[in-house]
């Protein structure tokens, strides 16, 4: 049994073939540049890489291609589209309505367009994805995964805003939580390395990367996580802000004589650790430079640290304790000195790092607590495409 996931932007294609027998991916590629000129795939299978410069007008074009790849006899991992049992797209933004997966119609892709307001970058190319199998492959049945969904648990004391009621009830603006695909992923996984049921554990999941959000996962729900309304909130991130004072925005816009959609664009690409480190959106850029004493970068890599401490901490309190503390994404999972700098920083939890086996875990599923620490420390890569597929085969069969 084998699932294709998409994830759609506004000009990309990305891919993967998942066997679900063995959860082992068959094939995995990038259609970039849609809608563009000197369009072209990156298609890896069978360990090696092949680009095919390829034009493509929209996204149904890219699909239909894409399609002719798994099921070319060079570079194919498929003998017919039939051995598919489906395709799982992964949709950014799901509002309120959706608190899971579910089976795509044209109410369902009608809805996920109405949340476009809330995720503009995101929600539309998902649409486009969505629209463009239906018309490639139409008898294909297809699952919309939200990263907003796993966060539907979250208590109401803990998503509403302390502004105007009416704006929640008016527009919906309330916290949401993000990388809900990957907390679930690891939350499950490290369960299963510790042979528990994931209800019996109190877990606060650190997916760091380019984008970051912290979640504490308790009786496997999340109940607390960082970010808000959109995913520009939370911990400081490699070029988004994470949380300000609002009056910052205000004043910067007062200031500088710009426009909500330039604040928003500044936030999002020109701030975080790029924006303190003059240096890069690259952490491990950041790092090299605060090794060699660049004073913008230390300064960057601490603010980082404490931001994504402090909201450790909220989380722990959110669950009145835990169990297991892990990282994941590119800098958890392969950032050793900042897993070291945020677990000092942790010590009075009770959390101590076995620091030379940290020293060694560069990508690669781990415990990094030594024996004496009253926390799990584990490092678990994440895949949220695994969990795409999970779910796509699951709500299949429902």
């Amino acid at each position: 049994m084998k699932v294709l996931v998409l994830n759609s932007g506004s000009s990309s294609l990305k891919y993967q073939v998942i066997d679900m027998e063995t959860e082992k991916t068959l094939v995995k590629g990038n259609f970039e540049r849609i809608g563009q000129p000197k369009s072209f795939v990156t298609h890896k299978v069978n360990g090696q890489k092949h680009i095919f410069e390829r034009e493509a007008r929209n996204h149904e074009e890219a699909i239909e291609f894409v399609l002719d790849r798994l099921t070319n006899e060079h570079y194919g991992v498929l003998k017919s589209l039939d051995e598919l049992a489906g395709i799982g797209h992964r949709v950014v933004h799901g509002g309120e309505k959706f608190s899971s997966p579910v089976l795509i119609n044209d109410d369902v892709i009608e809805e996920i367009r109405k949340c476009s307001d809330l995720a503009p970058l995101h929600n539309p190319a998902a649409v486009l994805g969505m629209e463009a199998c239906k018309k490639v492959v139409p008898n294909m049945k297809m699952v919309a995964v939200f990263d907003t969904a796993f966060h539907q648990t979250l208590p109401k004391e803990r998503y509403i805003y302390p502004i105007p009621y009416e704006y929640y009830e008016k527009y919906g603006v309330r916290k949401y939580g993000f990388h809900g695909t990957s907390h679930q992923y690891v939350a499950e996984r490290v369960a299963h390395l510790l042979n528990k049921d994931v209800k019996d554990l109190k877990i606060v999941n650190c997916h760091l990367g380019q984008g970051a959000s912290v979640c504490a996962i308790q009786s496997g729900k999340s109940v607390e996580t960082s970010m808000g309304l959109t995913p520009l909130g939370g911990v400081v991130m490699g070029t988004r802000s994470g949380d300000l004072d609002p009056s910052v925005v205000t004043y910067m816009m007062s200031k500088e004589n710009l426009t909500p959609e330039e604040i928003e664009s500044i936030l999002n690409k020109e701030a975080g650790a790029y924006g303190i480190s003059r240096v890069s959106m690259d952490f491990r850029d950041i790092e090299a430079e605060a090794a060699s004493g660049g004073h913008h970068a230390k300064l960057a890599l601490k603010i980082f640290h404490n931001t994504v401490t402090a909201y450790i901490v909220k989380c722990i309190v959110a669950m009145g304790g835990i169990d297991v503390l892990t990282f994941t994404a590119g800098v958890g999972e392969k950032g050793q000195d900042s897993r070291e700098a945020i677990c000092d920083d942790l010590k009075i939890f009770g959390i101590e790092l076995d620091k030379e086996k940290n020293q060694k875990i560069k990508g690669l599923e781990a415990k990094i607590s030594n024996e004496n620490s009253n926390v799990l420390v584990y490092v678990v890569p994440t895949n949220e495409e695994l969990m795409i597929a999970k779910e796509t085969i699951k709500h299949i069969k429902d």
